[in-house]
């Protein structure tokens, strides 16, 4: 079974959402960023009891059985194939220089990088860029929709979840024809992934407070700041934990927007 089937089973679990809030609007709360939230905190609860008994114990083990240099390799070469994406994301927002940029870094790390096993483009100064479809669907004027947590993958929204799914369709592992292949490469993808935001998860957890929320308002916040490449309009700003946010509470958010900011930024680090 491939990645298709299982952004079918999304979109239908997506659709059936939708039907939820079409419906079911007249009796939500009133907060309209989290339209969704008894739905979006059952759902969070389940996916922090497998990140607890599964993922966080598998990318810990990666992080420290791995040897290094293993990690950077294989962490560069699905950053690489990332580039690919980029690169399309940043002609559909009309990223040209940047576009240019990226699609350097992407032949560089591709040739000389021995198929993106080695970073070479970033020395070059040809720095790494996050750009999404979901990002590309917030620039053509796409506005914000109800924050929305996935089975097993975490923070979204509606508007963001449409690029996952799109993206994750074309993404190369569904080319492997091997099972056996295929299920160790997504394996690999996902303790790869997990083992990045180890650091991130460790700021989350030192939070005295509400998680849900916290986790909720830096992730709309970083969209935010990446859909409007660090500078969002004053009015949009997400303010963390509402009215009762703490000094403390909200340093911690920001420290945990910069943690983030700087796995992705970082795609070598081990």
């Amino acid at each position: 079974m491939k990645f298709s089937p299982l952004i079918h089973a999304g979109l239908a679990r997506l659709l059936l959402i939708s039907c939820v809030i079409l419906s079911g609007c007249a009796s939500v709360p009133d907060d309209e960023k989290d339209p969704l939230e008894p739905f979006n905190r059952e759902m969070f609860a389940i996916n922090d009891d497998f990140d607890r008994k599964i993922l966080k114990p598998t990318a810990k083990a990666y992080r420290e059985k791995l040897p290094k240099p293993v990690q950077t390799a294989i962490n560069n070469f699905f950053s690489n194939i990332d580039d690919a994406f980029v690169v399309i994301n940043d002609i559909l927002q009309f990223k040209l220089a940047q576009a240019a940029s990226d699609l350097s870094r992407l032949v560089w790390n591709t040739t000389a990088g021995l198929g993106g096993l080695i970073d070479v483009a970033t020395p070059m100064g040809l720095p790494k860029h996050n750009e999404d479809l979901g990002q590309t669907l917030g620039v053509w004027g796409i506005g914000d929709s109800p924050y929305l947590v996935l089975p097993f993958i975490g923070p979204s929204t509606l508007r963001d979840t449409t690029g996952v799914f799109v993206q994750s369709s074309y993404h190369p592992v569904n080319d492997i024809e091997d099972s056996a292949t295929y299920w160790a490469s997504v394996v690999l993808i996902v303790a790869d992934t997990r083992a990045q935001l180890l650091g991130a998860s460790n700021i989350v957890e030192e939070a005295a407070l509400d998680r849900y929320v916290f986790i909720r308002d830096a992730y709309l916040q970083h969209r935010l700041n990446l859909i409007h490449d660090g500078n969002p309009p004053r009015e949009k700003v997400v303010h963390g934990f509402d009215k009762g946010s703490s000094k403390e509470e909200l340093e911690l958010e920001m420290e945990l927007e910069m943690e983030l900011e700087r796995e992705l930024q970082s795609p070598s680090k081990p």
